[in-house]
């Protein structure tokens, strides 16, 4: 009998996401497998909007156990930390979390007094030309206005890539702590080589900074057309708005740099079907996602509405603007009109490309306990459980077979038994994913409650090729480990959407393994662990 050359054996994958192999006791009191430092650290910041309380959290106590980690990293591995915080601040799209962690890799290698990488891993998120400013408030506000030399660098190497005349008009503003001017006399940047403006430019954001009223360089036209468009006089702007030829011209609106926001407060009126179309075409992907809502509201014609969706359904558009998932379910919620659901739908399906095609029989669980709902977006508007419904609906889509159900718990006392209430959903083959999105909220799939992962997986098991678990992995105490919960044989890959410290299974190895984040791009791990492949961390897949 051959018991290690079966037909069918294949090596045994690794993914990165590894427990160290320590336990602990999680937040509901179940078992909790301990990370290690890189694994804690990825699984919080792909989930982490800085400042924002979780159920089991608040936003302070995620804030320091992310800043430790990243002063731990710095390190012990900068070359890791710094390819993973442009990732952070690139692919992955976290702004906020990759700025502050750059300002804590630099501070903790300085306090180290190991030199090398700060200076890249500022430059390298920094994608922004507000950014420099807002790195400064952070850095100034935490560690006073001494800016040690790779800081300063790194800002520098920033200000040369992001400023720019139509910059500076869009984020120079009176609202900011450290405006353009600010940032040029802490950081002294030399102009960019092949940008022979840019001393003008500099030169013009210190004058505003001072307001000292001296002439606009030749050089910089768009400055100048702003200006004088600034000079209109109030009555006469509504009428430049209505003629098609002033708009487009190259003193126009688009050549003078009019975002929305500052047509908005040019016009010091309201925002009509008029003013939108003037400005609609020279708009950015975002601006046009987050303004649905008010198109509609100023009766913009469908024509230009059609313009708008065309543009909002563009693969390469979409692929272009970085957008995470929920941002279209946001929008598509937020809009009063149907005109964009198609579109949207179609953006959402394009932002989630990588999800693959599975085949064989899949069961994929969403964690819709009482834990789950708590929100990740700044207006309050989204929770975790709407993302674990997104990605758990979006993923059994795509299998040749899948059973996608809602699970928590059937306990009404920490005594209780452990016990899953479990909901099964109707996936719509080839239909709309928000709609499908719209009807597990609308149709009782929320299930709040406790949370019990092993009684789920042994209640809906019945012998599936894979199971995906989307969950905060806080699951209650059973005896059963949730890792024992189905064959050791079966693949299970657990979807983290919290970033708590301790997870509710091994990862790694040995068929058990977590990903995590709020985009579509570490489920191509999936078919690359299952051919007996490993998994690397997806900017180093990316390089690769």
């Amino acid at each position: 009998m051959s018991r290690f050359n079966p037909r069918g054996a294949r090596p045994a994958a690794h993914s990165p996401v590894t427990t160290a192999g320590g336990r602990t006791t999680n937040h509901q009191g179940g078992t909790g497998y301990l990370r290690d430092t890189k694994s804690e650290l990825f699984l919080l910041a792909v989930a982490n909007f800085v400042g924002t309380d979780t159920f089991y959290e608040t936003g302070g106590q995620r804030d320091d156990r992310y800043t430790q980690l990243i002063r731990q990293v710095a390190v012990i591995d900068p070359d890791w930390c710094t390819g993973f915080l442009h990732w952070l601040r690139s692919d992955a799209n976290m702004r906020t979390a990759s700025l502050v962690g750059a300002a804590e890799f630099a501070k903790a290698r300085l306090e180290a007094g190991v030199a090398g990488h700060s200076r890249q891993a500022i430059d390298s998120v920094l994608q922004r030309a507000d950014e420099p400013g807002e790195f400064l408030g952070y850095w100034t506000s935490k560690y006073g206005r001494k800016l040690p030399k790779p800081v300063k660098r790194g800002l520098a190497d920033a200000v040369q890539r992001l400023y720019n005349e139509r910059s500076l008009l869009k984020y120079d503003t009176d609202s900011k702590g450290y405006r353009f001017g600010d940032v040029l006399n802490l950081v002294h940047p030399s102009p960019a080589n092949d940008k022979a403006w840019q001393g003008d430019l500099f030169k013009h954001a210190l004058d505003r900074r001072m307001k000292r009223d001296e002439p606009i360089p030749d050089n910089l036209q768009v400055l100048q057309a702003s200006r004088t468009l600034s000079a209109l006089p109030v009555q006469d702007r509504r009428a430049y708005v209505l003629d098609p030829a002033l708009v487009t011209s190259p003193g126009g609106l688009a050549g003078a740099g009019f975002t929305w926001e500052r047509l908005a407060g040019w016009l010091q009126g309201p925002m009509d079907a008029a003013a939108w179309e003037a400005v609609i075409p020279s708009m950015g992907y975002m601006a046009l996602l987050r303004n649905l809502r008010n198109f509609d509201e100023a009766g913009v014609p469908d024509e230009v509405a059609d313009m708008v969706a065309r543009k909002l359904a563009d693969p390469e558009q979409v692929a272009k603007s970085r957008q995470l998932p929920m941002r279209f379910y946001s929008a598509f919620n937020a809009a009063p009109s149907l005109r964009w659901g198609h579109a949207l739908d179609k953006a959402l399906t394009a932002s989630l490309v990588n999800i693959p095609p599975l085949g064989g029989r899949t069961l994929v669980l969403v964690d819709t306990s009482g834990s789950m709902e708590t929100t990740f977006s700044r207006d309050g508007t989204l929770m975790r459980w709407d993302a674990a419904a997104l990605f758990g609906i979006a993923l059994g889509a795509r299998c040749a077979q899948a059973d996608v159900v809602s699970f928590s718990s059937a306990r009404y006392f920490r005594t209780d038994q452990p016990s899953a209430k479990t909901k099964a959903f109707p996936l719509t083959r080839g239909g709309s994913l928000l709609g499908d999105v719209r009807k597990w909220k609308e149709g009782g799939w929320f299930l709040g409650g406790g949370t019990d992962t092993a009684a789920a997986l042994r209640q809906e098991f019945k012998g599936h090729d894979r199971v995906v678990i989307v969950t905060d992995e806080q699951a209650g105490h059973d005896v059963r480990e949730v890792t024992e919960a189905i064959p050791a044989s079966t693949p299970m890959y657990t979807w983290n959407l919290a970033g708590y410290e301790a997870g509710h299974a091994p990862s790694g190895r040995a068929n058990r393994h977590t990903f995590g984040g709020l985009t579509d791009q570490a489920f191509r791990m999936i078919p690359l662990l299952e051919s007996g492949r490993d998994a690397t961390w997806p900017w180093e897949n990316k390089a690769a």
